[in-house]
């Protein structure tokens, strides 16, 4: 019983915690509005395709990829349709966001660094200051998903659309090329999708 309570103790504080050294920055006031409008979006996750089968292919496609790691089906897709969701709101390829969760948490939701990171995409808590609430829940799927995405889609903007350079501040790491290429050894190796159009270069 003790090792088998060890071994649940330890996967949840033992990821990967990249994201821990974001730094907290002063936002204007219209990108904080901006960002504050999008974490409180309630709109339910769906999948953003042009017709319902393409949906259901690449839901296959990816919960085959992810039994291993996430052996209940329902659980699995449940969260593959919610990463979808959150990804093209944010104008991110959904590809991409899963190499990222890979690199973060391992698909741990309740992943905490020892810095204070939080959940399948490391958020660290300041944000809920920033742009969100003290009430938000930061180890909620649907929640993490939505600030992680929005942070990244904001790095990405100030870095007018290079990958290789949001990627570095989400990771705290700009210019430094260690969690870019992690991030997208994870995506190509792992997660490729054919309709996927988003490039990031190694560097």
């Amino acid at each position: 019983m003790f090792k088998r309570y060890y071994f649940l103790i330890s996967l949840v504080f033992c990821s990967f915690a990249y994201a821990g050294a974001q730094k907290e920055e002063q936002l204007s006031s219209n990108v904080q509005t901006s960002m504050q409008r999008s974490i409180n979006d309630g709109q339910s996750p769906r999948l953003v395709f042009a017709t319902p089968a393409e949906g259901e292919v690449w839901l296959a496609a990816m919960s085959a990829r992810l039994a291993k790691r996430i052996p209940d089906e329902f659980i699995r897709r449940t969260l593959l349709t919610a990463i979808h969701y959150e990804a093209s709101r944010a104008g991110l390829d959904p590809q991409l966001v899963l190499g990222l969760i890979h690199v973060e948490s391992g698909f741990n939701r309740y992943a905490l660094s020892v810095v204070g990171a939080r959940g399948l995409m490391q958020v660290m808590p300041f944000w809920q200051r920033s742009i969100g609430s003290g009430t938000h829940n930061l180890f909620d799927m649907n929640t993490n998903l939505r600030y992680g995405c929005t942070i990244l889609r904001h790095y990405l903007d100030m870095e007018n659309g290079d990958y290789f350079r949001a990627l570095g501040r989400y990771n705290g790491s700009l210019g430094r090329a260690e969690y870019p290429n992690l991030v997208y050894g994870a995506w190509k190796n792992y997660y490729a999708y054919a309709d996927s159009g988003t490039k990031l270069a190694e560097k």
